[in-house]
C-alpha cells in the first residue's frame, strides 16, 4: 500500500485541526468581549439606579467611571467579606458617593450580596441585592424585581435617621419592617447596611483619597 495518499490524508486533517482551534479561539475571544461588555452594561445600570440625581436634568451625578475609580477595603467583621470592592462616584471632581459591595453572612440561605450606596452627605443613595439564595416567595422580597421592600426601607436613611437604636426590625423594635414569615432575611439585611454606614462614616475622606486600583474590576473590560 502506498504511503502518500496516508499522508495526504493527514495532512488534510491537519489543515482541518488548526483551522478549527482557530475557529474556536477567535469565537471565544469575540464572546468573552461582549460578555465583559455586557457585565460592564449591567453594573453600570446599577450604580446608576442608586446614586443622586441633578435636580435640573434628572440624571444621576456621575461623569468618572467608577468601575474604573475603585478601590478594594479589608474589613470582614464591618462589610461581612474579605475584600470588599468599593466604586468611588464623582461628579465635577466633587465627590457625590460611594458604591460598596458589603455581604450579608447571616441570611437565612446563605450569604446576600449586597450593592450600598453612600452618598457624600452620610445618607444612603439606596441598596440592591446583587445575588442571594433566599426562600422563594418570603426571603427573595428582598429582591427589588420581585417586590419594594429593599426601595422602600433604605433611600435617604442615615445613622441619624432613624437614630442608631432604631436601626432594626419593627419586631425587634425598630422602624424597618419585616416579611410576614420571614423576619431572619431583613433583619440581616438591615444589620448589615447599618455597619456599612459605620464604616464609611469611619473613613469616608481616606476612601475617596486613596489611589485606584492599578487592575481593572470584574466586568470592567
Amino acid at each position: 500500500m502506498s504511503i502518500k495518499p496516508i499522508l495526504i490524508a493527514a495532512f488534510i486533517l491537519g489543515i482541518f485541526a488548526v483551522c478549527g482551534v482557530g475557529l474556536v479561539a477567535v469565537t471565544h475571544d469575540l464572546t468573552d468581549e461582549r460578555i465583559a461588555a455586557n457585565q460592564r452594561h449591567a453594573m453600570l445600570t446599577k450604580l446608576r439606579d442608586i446614586l443622586p440625581t441633578d435636580a435640573t436634568t434628572g440624571k444621576p451625578m456621575m461623569d468618572n467611571d467608577p468601575l474604573m475609580d475603585s478601590i478594594m477595603v479589608y474589613d470582614p467583621d464591618m462589610l461581612g467579606a474579605i475584600e470588599t470592592q468599593i466604586y468611588r462616584v464623582r461628579h465635577q471632581d466633587k465627590p457625590i458617593a460611594l458604591i460598596l459591595n458589603p455581604v450579608v453572612p447571616d441570611g437565612y440561605a446563605g450569604p446576600i450580596r449586597l450593592l450600598v450606596s453612600v452618598k457624600k452627605d452620610g445618607r444612603l443613595g439606596g441598596v440592591r441585592v446583587l445575588d442571594h439564595h433566599e426562600t422563594p416567595g418570603l426571603g427573595d422580597k428582598i429582591d427589588e424585581r420581585k417586590d419594594n421592600w429593599i426601595k422602600q426601607q433604605f433611600d435617604n436613611k442615615s445613622l441619624s435617621d432613624p437614630p442608631a437604636a432604631r436601626w432594626l426590625v419593627k419586631r425587634d423594635g425598630g422602624d424597618f419592617d419585616q416579611f410576614t414569615g420571614a423576619t431572619i432575611t431583613p433583619r440581616s439585611i438591615v444589620k448589615a447596611v447599618r455597619k456599612t454606614l459605620e464604616f464609611v462614616q469611619q473613613h469616608s475622606d481616606q476612601l475617596y483619597s486613596e489611589e485606584a486600583l492599578d487592575e481593572r474590576p470584574e466586568g470592567a473590560s
